[in-house]
Protein backbone atom coordinates (compact mmCIF):
# COMPACT_ATOMS: atom_id res chain seq x y z
CA UNK A 1 0.00 0.00 0.00
CA UNK A 2 1.32 3.42 -0.88
CA UNK A 3 1.74 5.89 1.91
CA UNK A 4 -0.35 9.09 1.83
CA UNK A 5 1.24 12.00 -0.01
CA UNK A 6 0.81 15.44 1.54
CA UNK A 7 -1.39 17.79 -0.44
CA UNK A 8 0.61 20.33 -2.44
CA UNK A 9 0.98 23.57 -0.53
CA UNK A 10 0.17 26.85 -2.20
CA UNK A 11 2.65 29.68 -2.32
CA UNK A 12 1.46 32.55 -0.10
CA UNK A 13 -0.44 35.13 -2.11
CA UNK A 14 -1.21 32.74 -5.00
CA UNK A 15 -4.50 30.93 -5.55
CA UNK A 16 -4.43 27.28 -4.55
CA UNK A 17 -4.69 24.89 -7.48
CA UNK A 18 -7.97 22.98 -7.63
CA UNK A 19 -7.55 19.47 -6.30
CA UNK A 20 -7.82 16.61 -8.76
CA UNK A 21 -8.99 13.03 -8.39
CA UNK A 22 -5.30 12.06 -8.46
CA UNK A 23 -4.68 14.33 -5.45
CA UNK A 24 -7.53 12.65 -3.56
CA UNK A 25 -6.18 9.20 -4.42
CA UNK A 26 -2.69 10.15 -3.25
CA UNK A 27 -3.99 11.70 -0.02
CA UNK A 28 -6.07 8.61 0.77
CA UNK A 29 -3.36 6.20 -0.33
CA UNK A 30 -5.59 4.48 -2.89
CA UNK A 31 -5.92 4.32 -6.68
CA UNK A 32 -7.92 6.75 -8.82
CA UNK A 33 -10.24 3.85 -9.69
CA UNK A 34 -11.05 3.45 -5.99
CA UNK A 35 -11.97 7.14 -5.70
CA UNK A 36 -14.10 6.80 -8.82
CA UNK A 37 -15.95 3.88 -7.26
CA UNK A 38 -16.63 6.00 -4.20
CA UNK A 39 -18.16 8.79 -6.29
CA UNK A 40 -20.22 6.34 -8.32
CA UNK A 41 -21.89 5.18 -5.09
CA UNK A 42 -20.28 1.77 -5.18
CA UNK A 43 -19.09 1.87 -1.56
CA UNK A 44 -20.12 -1.77 -1.24
CA UNK A 45 -16.98 -2.56 -3.27
CA UNK A 46 -14.84 -0.71 -0.71
CA UNK A 47 -13.97 -1.67 2.85
CA UNK A 48 -15.24 0.73 5.54
CA UNK A 49 -11.65 1.78 6.26
CA UNK A 50 -10.88 2.69 2.64
CA UNK A 51 -14.20 4.49 2.20
CA UNK A 52 -13.49 6.52 5.35
CA UNK A 53 -10.02 7.46 4.09
CA UNK A 54 -11.38 8.59 0.73
CA UNK A 55 -14.06 10.65 2.44
CA UNK A 56 -11.48 12.26 4.72
CA UNK A 57 -9.21 13.08 1.76
CA UNK A 58 -12.12 14.69 -0.12
CA UNK A 59 -12.94 16.85 2.89
CA UNK A 60 -9.32 17.86 3.49
CA UNK A 61 -8.68 18.84 -0.14
CA UNK A 62 -12.16 20.38 -0.64
CA UNK A 63 -12.37 18.29 -3.80
CA UNK A 64 -15.42 18.80 -6.03
CA UNK A 65 -15.85 16.33 -8.91
CA UNK A 66 -16.36 17.73 -12.39
CA UNK A 67 -20.02 17.37 -13.47
CA UNK A 68 -18.84 16.96 -17.08
CA UNK A 69 -16.42 14.19 -16.17
CA UNK A 70 -19.07 12.40 -14.11
CA UNK A 71 -21.60 12.65 -16.93
CA UNK A 72 -19.13 11.39 -19.52
CA UNK A 73 -18.27 8.44 -17.29
CA UNK A 74 -21.91 7.42 -17.70
CA UNK A 75 -21.87 8.03 -21.47
CA UNK A 76 -23.70 11.38 -21.32
CA UNK A 77 -22.45 14.97 -21.30
CA UNK A 78 -25.97 16.28 -20.54
CA UNK A 79 -25.29 19.04 -23.06
CA UNK A 80 -27.56 19.93 -25.99
CA UNK A 81 -26.17 21.80 -28.99
CA UNK A 82 -28.49 24.47 -30.43
CA UNK A 83 -27.62 26.01 -33.80
CA UNK A 84 -29.62 29.07 -34.95
CA UNK A 85 -29.47 30.95 -38.23
CA UNK A 86 -29.68 34.42 -36.70
CA UNK A 87 -29.77 35.21 -32.99
CA UNK A 88 -30.93 38.78 -33.76
CA UNK A 89 -34.23 37.35 -35.04
CA UNK A 90 -36.72 37.49 -32.12
CA UNK A 91 -38.14 34.13 -33.23
CA UNK A 92 -34.81 32.40 -32.60
CA UNK A 93 -34.48 33.95 -29.15
CA UNK A 94 -38.01 32.94 -28.16
CA UNK A 95 -37.54 29.35 -29.34
CA UNK A 96 -34.22 29.21 -27.48
CA UNK A 97 -35.99 30.14 -24.23
CA UNK A 98 -38.52 27.35 -24.65
CA UNK A 99 -35.88 24.75 -25.50
CA UNK A 100 -33.64 25.84 -22.64
CA UNK A 101 -36.50 25.59 -20.16
CA UNK A 102 -37.33 22.01 -21.16
CA UNK A 103 -33.67 21.00 -21.16
CA UNK A 104 -33.03 22.47 -17.71
CA UNK A 105 -36.04 20.64 -16.28
CA UNK A 106 -34.54 17.40 -17.62
CA UNK A 107 -31.09 18.19 -16.19
CA UNK A 108 -29.45 19.30 -19.46
CA UNK A 109 -27.66 22.50 -20.42
CA UNK A 110 -27.88 24.19 -23.83
CA UNK A 111 -24.85 25.33 -25.82
CA UNK A 112 -25.67 27.92 -28.51
CA UNK A 113 -23.96 28.49 -31.87
CA UNK A 114 -25.15 31.47 -33.94
CA UNK A 115 -24.56 31.21 -37.69
CA UNK A 116 -25.12 34.92 -38.29
CA UNK A 117 -27.03 33.96 -41.46
CA UNK A 118 -23.84 32.47 -42.94
CA UNK A 119 -25.14 29.44 -44.82
CA UNK A 120 -21.66 27.91 -45.14
CA UNK A 121 -21.09 27.45 -41.39
CA UNK A 122 -23.60 24.73 -40.51
CA UNK A 123 -21.14 21.87 -40.58
CA UNK A 124 -18.52 23.93 -38.75
CA UNK A 125 -21.10 24.73 -36.05
CA UNK A 126 -21.99 21.08 -35.56
CA UNK A 127 -18.33 20.06 -35.49
CA UNK A 128 -17.60 22.74 -32.86
CA UNK A 129 -20.47 21.63 -30.63
CA UNK A 130 -19.62 17.96 -31.14
CA UNK A 131 -16.15 18.67 -29.75
CA UNK A 132 -17.89 19.37 -26.42
CA UNK A 133 -19.51 15.91 -26.57
CA UNK A 134 -23.08 17.21 -26.83
CA UNK A 135 -25.71 14.48 -26.65
CA UNK A 136 -27.76 15.85 -29.56
CA UNK A 137 -28.64 18.87 -31.70
CA UNK A 138 -31.55 21.26 -32.15
CA UNK A 139 -31.16 22.93 -35.54
CA UNK A 140 -32.88 26.18 -36.54
CA UNK A 141 -30.73 26.93 -39.57
CA UNK A 142 -30.96 27.99 -43.20
CA UNK A 143 -31.03 24.38 -44.34
CA UNK A 144 -29.12 24.85 -47.58
CA UNK A 145 -25.69 25.79 -48.90
CA UNK A 146 -22.31 24.10 -49.24
CA UNK A 147 -22.01 23.86 -45.44
CA UNK A 148 -25.39 22.15 -45.07
CA UNK A 149 -25.67 19.65 -42.24
CA UNK A 150 -26.62 16.11 -43.19
CA UNK A 151 -26.80 12.80 -41.42
CA UNK A 152 -23.09 12.22 -41.98
CA UNK A 153 -22.12 15.40 -40.12
CA UNK A 154 -24.01 14.71 -36.90
CA UNK A 155 -21.28 12.53 -35.34
CA UNK A 156 -23.80 9.80 -34.66
CA UNK A 157 -25.98 12.08 -32.52
CA UNK A 158 -29.74 12.63 -32.92
CA UNK A 159 -31.08 15.95 -34.16
CA UNK A 160 -34.40 17.82 -34.27
CA UNK A 161 -35.20 20.48 -36.87
CA UNK A 162 -37.04 23.66 -35.91
CA UNK A 163 -38.95 25.83 -38.42
CA UNK A 164 -36.81 24.86 -41.43
CA UNK A 165 -36.58 21.49 -43.11
CA UNK A 166 -33.36 19.97 -44.48
CA UNK A 167 -33.66 18.07 -47.74
CA UNK A 168 -30.77 15.74 -46.84
CA UNK A 169 -31.55 15.20 -43.18
CA UNK A 170 -34.28 12.88 -41.91
CA UNK A 171 -35.04 14.12 -38.39
CA UNK A 172 -37.98 15.04 -36.19
CA UNK A 173 -39.42 18.41 -37.21
CA UNK A 174 -41.21 21.06 -35.11
CA UNK A 175 -42.71 24.24 -36.54
CA UNK A 176 -45.71 26.48 -36.96
CA UNK A 177 -48.51 25.11 -39.14
CA UNK A 178 -47.77 27.64 -41.88
CA UNK A 179 -50.57 26.60 -44.20
CA UNK A 180 -53.29 26.88 -41.58
CA UNK A 181 -51.91 30.18 -40.25
CA UNK A 182 -51.78 31.75 -43.71
CA UNK A 183 -55.26 30.50 -44.54
CA UNK A 184 -56.67 32.13 -41.40
CA UNK A 185 -54.76 35.37 -42.09
CA UNK A 186 -56.03 35.72 -45.67
CA UNK A 187 -59.59 34.78 -44.70
CA UNK A 188 -59.56 37.48 -42.00
CA UNK A 189 -58.32 40.18 -44.39
CA UNK A 190 -60.89 39.25 -47.02
CA UNK A 191 -63.68 39.28 -44.42
CA UNK A 192 -62.61 42.79 -43.46
CA UNK A 193 -62.99 43.98 -47.03
CA UNK A 194 -59.37 44.10 -48.22
CA UNK A 195 -59.40 43.33 -51.95
CA UNK A 196 -55.73 43.18 -52.98
CA UNK A 197 -53.07 41.49 -50.85
CA UNK A 198 -49.29 41.81 -51.09
CA UNK A 199 -47.18 39.16 -49.36
CA UNK A 200 -43.77 40.60 -48.41
CA UNK A 201 -41.07 38.06 -47.53
CA UNK A 202 -37.35 37.79 -47.14
CA UNK A 203 -35.68 36.08 -50.14
CA UNK A 204 -37.05 32.54 -50.50
CA UNK A 205 -33.63 31.00 -51.32
CA UNK A 206 -34.84 27.48 -50.65
CA UNK A 207 -35.74 28.21 -46.99
CA UNK A 208 -38.64 25.85 -46.32
CA UNK A 209 -40.69 28.05 -43.97
CA UNK A 210 -40.58 30.95 -46.45
CA UNK A 211 -41.50 28.65 -49.33
CA UNK A 212 -44.39 27.12 -47.38
CA UNK A 213 -45.88 30.48 -46.42
CA UNK A 214 -45.52 31.80 -49.97
CA UNK A 215 -47.16 28.70 -51.45
CA UNK A 216 -49.98 28.91 -48.89
CA UNK A 217 -50.51 32.60 -49.71
CA UNK A 218 -50.79 31.87 -53.43
CA UNK A 219 -53.19 29.00 -52.73
CA UNK A 220 -55.37 31.29 -50.61
CA UNK A 221 -55.53 33.91 -53.36
CA UNK A 222 -56.37 31.28 -55.99
CA UNK A 223 -59.17 29.95 -53.79
CA UNK A 224 -60.76 33.41 -53.60
CA UNK A 225 -61.21 33.67 -57.36
CA UNK A 226 -61.28 37.01 -59.24
CA UNK A 227 -62.68 39.03 -56.35
CA UNK A 228 -59.30 39.11 -54.55
CA UNK A 229 -55.91 39.72 -56.14
CA UNK A 230 -52.51 38.88 -54.72
CA UNK A 231 -48.81 39.49 -55.33
CA UNK A 232 -45.56 38.35 -53.72
CA UNK A 233 -42.63 40.70 -53.07
CA UNK A 234 -39.20 39.45 -51.95
CA UNK A 235 -36.98 41.96 -50.16
CA UNK A 236 -33.38 41.47 -49.10
CA UNK A 237 -31.22 43.12 -46.47
CA UNK A 238 -29.57 45.41 -49.01
CA UNK A 239 -32.84 47.12 -49.95
CA UNK A 240 -33.43 50.23 -47.88
CA UNK A 241 -36.74 51.64 -46.67
CA UNK A 242 -36.84 53.98 -49.67
CA UNK A 243 -36.96 51.02 -52.06
CA UNK A 244 -39.65 49.26 -50.02
CA UNK A 245 -41.64 52.47 -49.71
CA UNK A 246 -41.55 52.88 -53.51
CA UNK A 247 -42.69 49.27 -53.95
CA UNK A 248 -45.64 49.80 -51.59
CA UNK A 249 -46.59 53.05 -53.31
CA UNK A 250 -46.44 51.35 -56.72
CA UNK A 251 -48.59 48.50 -55.39
CA UNK A 252 -51.25 50.96 -54.27
CA UNK A 253 -51.02 52.90 -57.54
CA UNK A 254 -51.45 49.76 -59.68
CA UNK A 255 -54.57 48.79 -57.79
CA UNK A 256 -56.15 52.23 -57.91
CA UNK A 257 -57.63 54.41 -55.20
CA UNK A 258 -60.89 52.45 -54.96
CA UNK A 259 -59.26 49.11 -54.17
CA UNK A 260 -58.49 48.38 -50.53
CA UNK A 261 -54.92 47.07 -50.31
CA UNK A 262 -53.25 45.14 -47.50
CA UNK A 263 -49.85 43.62 -46.76
CA UNK A 264 -49.01 40.29 -45.14
CA UNK A 265 -45.46 40.26 -43.70
CA UNK A 266 -43.50 37.00 -43.59
CA UNK A 267 -41.93 37.56 -40.14
CA UNK A 268 -41.11 40.23 -37.56
CA UNK A 269 -37.99 41.34 -39.46
CA UNK A 270 -40.16 42.14 -42.49
CA UNK A 271 -42.83 43.70 -40.27
CA UNK A 272 -40.35 46.22 -38.89
CA UNK A 273 -39.20 47.17 -42.38
CA UNK A 274 -42.77 47.56 -43.64
CA UNK A 275 -43.58 49.77 -40.62
CA UNK A 276 -40.58 51.98 -41.41
CA UNK A 277 -41.63 52.26 -45.06
CA UNK A 278 -45.24 53.13 -44.12
CA UNK A 279 -43.95 55.84 -41.77
CA UNK A 280 -41.79 57.21 -44.59
CA UNK A 281 -44.87 57.37 -46.82
CA UNK A 282 -46.79 59.07 -43.98
CA UNK A 283 -49.51 56.47 -44.24
CA UNK A 284 -51.54 54.98 -41.39
CA UNK A 285 -52.06 51.26 -41.07
CA UNK A 286 -55.71 50.33 -41.44
CA UNK A 287 -56.35 53.33 -43.70
CA UNK A 288 -54.03 53.55 -46.69
CA UNK A 289 -52.81 50.01 -46.06
CA UNK A 290 -54.16 47.03 -44.16
CA UNK A 291 -51.69 44.75 -42.42
CA UNK A 292 -51.10 41.36 -40.75
CA UNK A 293 -47.62 40.10 -39.89
CA UNK A 294 -46.28 36.69 -38.91
CA UNK A 295 -44.71 36.79 -35.40
CA UNK A 296 -45.99 39.00 -32.60
CA UNK A 297 -43.13 41.25 -31.40
CA UNK A 298 -43.73 43.14 -28.17
CA UNK A 299 -43.78 46.46 -30.04
CA UNK A 300 -46.61 45.42 -32.42
CA UNK A 301 -49.37 47.01 -30.27
CA UNK A 302 -47.39 50.27 -30.09
CA UNK A 303 -47.50 51.11 -33.80
CA UNK A 304 -50.72 53.00 -34.44
CA UNK A 305 -53.43 51.68 -34.50
CA UNK A 306 -51.87 48.38 -33.37
CA UNK A 307 -50.51 45.76 -35.77
CA UNK A 308 -52.48 42.57 -36.29
CA UNK A 309 -50.20 39.55 -36.09
CA UNK A 310 -49.98 35.78 -36.15
CA UNK A 311 -48.35 34.85 -32.85
CA UNK A 312 -46.22 31.74 -33.15
CA UNK A 313 -46.20 29.37 -30.15
CA UNK A 314 -42.44 29.84 -29.85
CA UNK A 315 -42.16 28.64 -26.27
CA UNK A 316 -44.11 25.48 -27.10
CA UNK A 317 -42.06 24.96 -30.28
CA UNK A 318 -38.81 25.18 -28.32
CA UNK A 319 -40.08 22.90 -25.56
CA UNK A 320 -41.47 20.34 -28.00
CA UNK A 321 -38.19 20.30 -29.96
CA UNK A 322 -36.26 19.64 -26.75
CA UNK A 323 -38.69 16.91 -25.70
CA UNK A 324 -38.39 15.18 -29.08
CA UNK A 325 -34.61 15.29 -28.86
CA UNK A 326 -34.51 14.01 -25.28
CA UNK A 327 -36.75 11.11 -26.29
CA UNK A 328 -34.32 10.22 -29.10
CA UNK A 329 -31.35 10.53 -26.74
CA UNK A 330 -33.21 8.18 -24.40
CA UNK A 331 -33.32 5.54 -27.13
CA UNK A 332 -36.64 6.16 -28.91
CA UNK A 333 -36.56 4.59 -32.38
CA UNK A 334 -38.97 4.73 -35.28
CA UNK A 335 -39.97 6.98 -38.17
CA UNK A 336 -39.30 10.71 -38.01
CA UNK A 337 -42.09 12.77 -36.50
CA UNK A 338 -43.61 16.05 -37.70
CA UNK A 339 -45.04 18.43 -35.11
CA UNK A 340 -46.99 21.36 -36.60
CA UNK A 341 -48.32 23.71 -33.92
CA UNK A 342 -51.15 26.20 -34.48
CA UNK A 343 -50.58 29.96 -34.51
CA UNK A 344 -52.88 32.55 -32.95
CA UNK A 345 -54.29 35.41 -35.00
CA UNK A 346 -54.22 38.55 -32.84
CA UNK A 347 -56.50 41.16 -34.39
CA UNK A 348 -55.67 44.83 -33.87
CA UNK A 349 -56.52 48.00 -35.74
CA UNK A 350 -54.22 47.50 -38.75
CA UNK A 351 -56.41 44.81 -40.30
CA UNK A 352 -59.81 46.22 -39.37
CA UNK A 353 -59.74 49.39 -41.45
CA UNK A 354 -62.10 52.30 -40.91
Amino acid sequence: MTSPTPAPSATPGTPRARATIADVAAEAGVSKATVSRYFNHRERLLSPDIAARVEAAIAKLAYVPSPMAQALSHGRSRLIGLVVADITNPYSVAVLRGAEKACQEAGYLVMLFNLGNDRERERAAIDALASYQVDGFILNTLGQGEGLADVNTLHGKPAVLVDRRHAGLAADFVALDNEAAMRETCAHLVEQGWQSLLYVTQPLQGVSSRLERTAAFRACIAAQGPKVRGEVLEIDAQQGEDALARALAEFREREGSKVRCAVVAGNSVVTLRVAAAVARLQWTFGQELGFVGFDDPEWAPLIRPGLSTVAQPTDAIGQRAAQCLLERIGGLQGAVRENLLPGTLIVRGSSLGV
